[in-house]
């Protein structure tokens, strides 16, 4: 698809409007054009990232209560 800028906004494509909607975007200016990229939410991406491994709330909350044991 090409498209000339005229003004300070863009029309981008349907498909990829539907992809970005609502998101925040990173505009990167390349060797080769422009690059618009989704901001990942760090929060979002870390959440689970421990799901399958050992670690649990409750073993934390015993670590915690352990290290507090030591300090005393």
């Amino acid at each position: 698809m090409e498209a000339v800028v005229k003004s300070k906004q863009i029309t981008l494509p349907q498909n990829i409007l539907e992809k970005l909607k609502g998101r925040k975007i990173q505009i990167i200016e390349t060797a080769d054009g422009i690059l618009l990229k989704p901001v990942e939410n760090s929060i979002k991406a870390a959440r689970g990232f421990l799901k399958g491994s050992r670690f649990s709330t409750e073993k934390y909350f015993q670590m915690k209560k352990e290290e507090k044991g030591l300090e005393r």
